[in-house]
């Protein structure tokens, strides 16, 4: 890998090519893709040019992601570029490793035009891959016997990698060939699966909490499955499927979900409590709905939740609940004793929703 220094500043930019003589990349850090299309990659020759493309940088976005951090590399002189990935292939039930001689920003419209020039290995099954095995794979696409064994090393560190942190993606984009004839990773992408970061508290220190919404980094800390959203009805819903139903019910109803949240099969009123805690704070949200489905989640429970949760907090957004399942008739009876009426139908509750927001939209 090239050398580098996270910069947050155009001076600490200027600063850190100072290091490599002026001669430098200046890379927007975002969590997604595109960020050369959209001018956050920039190559400089001189410290003052550096200085220049950080501070244009950290003024851009990058599919609507401000840029806050950089990274500054020192330059290298490409010869060639390639493409490697690790990912995992839905199709065949396989983790593949891709690899192309056409690496570089336009890898999606190569493998979209021309396939024949992204290649994929079955890596399934075996929890390594043998170096001859690799070697033999990878010569149909290098010919250079002095660059195929450094290749094959790194696509088997990056296979080694994908095992030990349980990752869906690890990228290397473009795998370049610089002038001395070393194979070098210029720049990659590494995705691990949130649902095994349990299993790696190691990597915690490497998750930014601003890239997350205050309701998403609440809902974390109190064990709930939230999605921020842009819409106005926010959506307590028990199970993922049912919760997936019901945003997709709410825009053909002509209304707009503000958020998925999952609060899981738990019967514990202290999930509802927090859950309508996360909505009430959005600001856009012009009415809520607790749809609750009860098999494992029992509907006096929520209902015991929804009454604790308009005690603690002054709840001003209109408040629509659907309640069907284990124990409804207790739940309703709570609610109802409160001067609250949960639907039993879905569409019903959804339509009335909807309703609200609209009116507090138009308020």
């Amino acid at each position: 890998m090239p050398k580098g220094h996270v910069a947050a500043t155009p001076q600490e930019a200027a600063h850190a090519a100072a290091e490599f003589g002026g001669a430098a990349v200046v890379k927007g850090q975002v969590l997604t893709g595109g960020r050369g299309k959209a001018g956050a990659v920039r190559v400089v020759d001189s410290v003052q040019q550096a200085e220049q493309a950080a501070a244009e940088i950290l003024t851009l976005k990058v599919k609507d992601i401000p840029v806050q951090r950089l990274l500054v590399s020192e330059k290298m002189n490409i010869c060639d570029e390639y493409y490697a990935a690790i990912t995992v292939d839905r199709e065949s039930k396989s983790i593949v490793l891709i690899f192309s001689d056409a690496g570089g920003v336009d890898i999606e419209e190569t493998a979209a035009k021309t396939p024949e020039k992204v290649r994929q290995l079955t890596l399934s099954g075996a929890s390594t891959v043998t170096t001859q095995e690799m070697l033999d794979w990878l010569s149909q696409s290098i010919t250079d016997t002095a660059l195929l064994p450094q290749v094959a090393s790194m696509c088997e560190k990056m296979f080694r990698l994908f095992r030990e942190k349980d990752c869906s993606l690890v990228e290397i984009n473009p795998m370049a060939v610089i002038s001395t004839g070393e194979a070098m990773a210029l720049d990659a992408k590494l995705v691990v699966d949130d649902n095994a970061c349990f299993r790696h508290p190691e990597l915690e220190q490497y998750r930014n909490p601003e890239e997350y919404t205050p309701e998403e980094r609440q809902a974390k800390k109190s064990g709930l499955s939230f999605v921020s959203l842009t819409g106005q009805t926010g959506c307590m819903v028990n199970g993922a499927g049912l919760a997936m139903a019901t945003m997709d019910c709410i825009k053909l109803a002509g209304g707009s979900p503000a958020n998925f949240l999952d609060v899981g099969g738990s019967s514990s009123p202290q999930k509802t409590i927090d859950a309508l805690s996360i909505l009430q704070q959005n600001k856009d949200v012009k009415s809520m709905l607790v749809n609750i489905f009860g098999g494992i989640t029992r509907c006096d429970d929520v209902a015991e939740g929804i009454l604790t949760a308009l005690e603690k907090f002054d709840l001003k957004i209109p408040l629509v609940i659907r309640l069907i399942g284990t124990n409804e008739e207790k739940g309703r009876a709570m609610l109802q004793e409160a001067g609250l009426i949960a639907f039993s139908d879905m569409n019903e509750a959804i339509q009335e929703t909807v309703k609200l927001a609209q009116e507090g939209a138009g308020s």
